[in-house]
């Protein structure tokens, strides 16, 4: 009796092939053959599931956004809809949170080189770049509503612009990845936690402070 595969399955199998690929070697070692190759299939069951290697970029870009996004997102969720605890306890599980964006253990740093790779690629590539910026977006919203939520239950002042400082945050992050993907010796998993410890302690100075 044949084997009944999932196509989805095989489709997310194709994708983490293109991952490992492009993790180890950069984005143009990833053609049908070496991704094949890595999947463990032939080209033709490679292309069984993607039309041309267009489609399977795209859908390499979406499925890293959504396994990046549904891992921060459970993060997000238990900070945000949690109303206990105290303020430490908060200001703890949001460095957390803000850490799953920085390369501190193998998988993240894979998934920070994806991202950088995927969206530099996209300014070339049209076919990628309304999937790469969906990729942001989402990014960009979770730090939004993570600085937004803390902001409402007191742990940040309240005249600070959510917007401005996810932007300004992102940035931090995005930076902060890009260096220690590129010179990890430099930048050590301690130093990227001490300097995202150090930009909340700056958001949080003037609530300390209180009314001038």
């Amino acid at each position: 009796m044949p084997k009944i595969v999932d196509p989805q399955q095989r489709r997310r199998a194709v994708a983490d092939a293109v991952h490992a690929v492009v993790a180890r070697c950069g984005l143009e070692a990833a053609t049908l053959r070496n991704v094949a190759d890595e999947a463990g299939l032939a080209v033709g069951s490679v292309r069984h599931y993607f039309t041309d290697h267009d489609e399977l970029m795209i859908f390499a870009v979406q499925e890293l956004g959504r396994r990046v996004g549904e891992r921060v997102w459970a993060h997000a969720e238990r900070l945000l809809s949690g109303s206990t605890g105290s303020r430490e306890d908060r200001r703890r599980r949001t460095e957390e949170l803000l850490a799953e964006f920085l390369p501190l253990d193998d998988v993240r740093r894979d998934e920070v080189v994806l991202r950088h790779t995927f969206t530099t690629a996209a300014r070339t590539r049209p076919p990628l770049l309304s999937h790469a910026e969906a990729m942001q977006q989402t990014l960009h919203e979770l730090v939004h509503r993570t600085l937004q939520g803390a902001q409402t239950s007191g742990g940040l002042p309240a005249d600070l612009d959510p917007e401005l400082e996810s932007v300004r945050l992102r940035a931090l992050l995005d930076g902060l990845g890009l260096q220690a993907a590129l010179f990890p010796r430099r930048f050590t998993s301690d130093l990227l936690r001490e300097v995202l410890h150090h930009h909340l302690d700056s958001l949080v100075a003037a609530l300390d402070r209180g009314p001038e």
